[in-house]
Parts: C-alpha cells; sequence; structure tokens
C-alpha cells in the first residue's frame, strides 16, 4: 500500500486552506463598496470613534457632508456615508459599520439610490421593505438604541423618481410610526419652494446633491430629532 508521507500531507492541506483564503479575499473584494468599508475599518483601528456618539449611515447625501460636526456642535457625530450605496449595501455592511459602534442614535439615509440603480421593478414598497430588513438588523443587536429615518429627497436630477419616493417614505413613516424609539425625519416636503417648485438654488450642478444651502436646511429639520 502507498502511504504518502506526513509531510505530503500537510502540504497539500496548507495549500488547500490559503487557495481557501484567497479566494474568500477576492470574494470579498468583488463586494460593491469594499475599498470604502476597509478605510471605515482602517480608520476605526487608529483612532476608534467614541461609544453613545449618533451614527449617520447610508448615502452620499451624508458621505458630501463632511462637516457635519459643525452642523451639530454639542452632538458628537459619526459620518459612514458612502457615496452610491443602496439599503442591501448598508445591510450588508451593518456589522462593520454600524453595530461595533454602540451608538446612541442611528440615523439613515438611504433608499434614493435603490430607486436609481436602473432597476425599473424597484418601487417605493420593495425601498420600505429592504429598510424594514435593516431596522429589524438593528433591533435584534441594538434593541435599545433610537432610530431616526431621513426622508428620501427630491432630487431634481430624479424627478421622475418622486412619486416613488413619496410611496416608499408614506410607508416608511407609517412603519416607523408604530415602532418604539423612532422617528421619521421629513425633509423632502421642505425642499420645495412656496409655489410648489422644487428649491434648485440648493443643489451642485449635478442637481442631484446638495450644497450648503441645502444642509442648512437639512440641519434646521434634522436637529430637534438628535438626542443629547
Amino acid at each position: 500500500m502507498n502511504i504518502k508521507p506526513i509531510h505530503s500531507i500537510s502540504k497539500i492541506i496548507l495549500t488547500a486552506i490559503c487557495c481557501f483564503i484567497l479566494y474568500n479575499h477576492a470574494a470579498a473584494q468583488a463586494l460593491p463598496f469594499y475599498n470604502e468599508i476597509e478605510t471605515f475599518k482602517k480608520l476605526d483601528s487608529t483612532h476608534f470613534p467614541p461609544k453613545h456618539a449618533i451614527l449617520f449611515v447610508g448615502s452620499s447625501s451624508f458621505t458630501k457632508w463632511t462637516d457635519v460636526q459643525d452642523y451639530f456642535p454639542g452632538y458628537p457625530i459619526i459620518n459612514r456615508g458612502f457615496g452610491g450605496s443602496s439599503l442591501p449595501d448598508v445591510i450588508r455592511y451593518a456589522n462593520d459599520i454600524i453595530i461595533p459602534y454602540q451608538p446612541k442614535q442611528i440615523v439613515i439615509y438611504c433608499g434614493e439610490n435603490d430607486l436609481a440603480g436602473g432597476d425599473t421593478t424597484v418601487n417605493g414598497k420593495l425601498v420600505f421593505e429592504r429598510f424594514k430588513q435593516l431596522f429589524i438588523l438593528i433591533r435584534k443587536q441594538l434593541p435599545k438604541v433610537p432610530v431616526a429615518y431621513v426622508s428620501m429627497k427630491p432630487s431634481p436630477s430624479r424627478e421622475k423618481l418622486w412619486p416613488k419616493m413619496i410611496a416608499g417614505n408614506s410607508l416608511i413613516k407609517k412603519f416607523l410610526g408604530k415602532q418604539n424609539r423612532t422617528a421619521f425625519i421629513d425633509v423632502y416636503h421642505k425642499m420645495f419652494n412656496k409655489d410648489g417648485t422644487i428649491m434648485k438654488e440648493i443643489f451642485i450642478e449635478d442637481n442631484l446633491h446638495m450644497n450648503a444651502k441645502g444642509y442648512a436646511i437639512w440641519q434646521k429639520i434634522i436637529a430637534p430629532y438628535l438626542l443629547k
């Protein structure tokens, strides 16, 4: 009987383990926003944010709010917005950029990119279902942490999606109204002029992202909901 030497078997096992590790690493790198999340994790490894801060998490409207702390003096803010993200992305990385911080409060802005991703089957109801999945995940691991949702905003470049946004916002508002320690923060209706036209002056040239005037409006709306 041909019996392979122990060291040969060990080499085979070691090679298999290395291949498995390399495969998993490559698969992880292929995930959307892998690099952005790794950047957050590196920041945390050198200077971990204080516990019991207020966590802002979601898509580019938070990503581009780089001076968010200046808008809310006296409130410790962790900004973990990553541009282009949709609700499934936030769900995927919740254990990396939500749960570890043990925040005092979680403020979410996400859903707009779900509708703008090119899949026309995504509607307001599906955005709501995705949000509910994220909410349940958070409540399971951080049951006492208050959760606030900032409504999807009416970006001029996405005017065709406004009806879906209104539907999604409405469903999320109704759902949160039945939950404890929650808030629905309506920015949508505050971004129109009295004559019903959108405030185009609060957006940058792409008509998607906001300028300082837009964030000043958000500050006034969001501030009363933040926990001291």
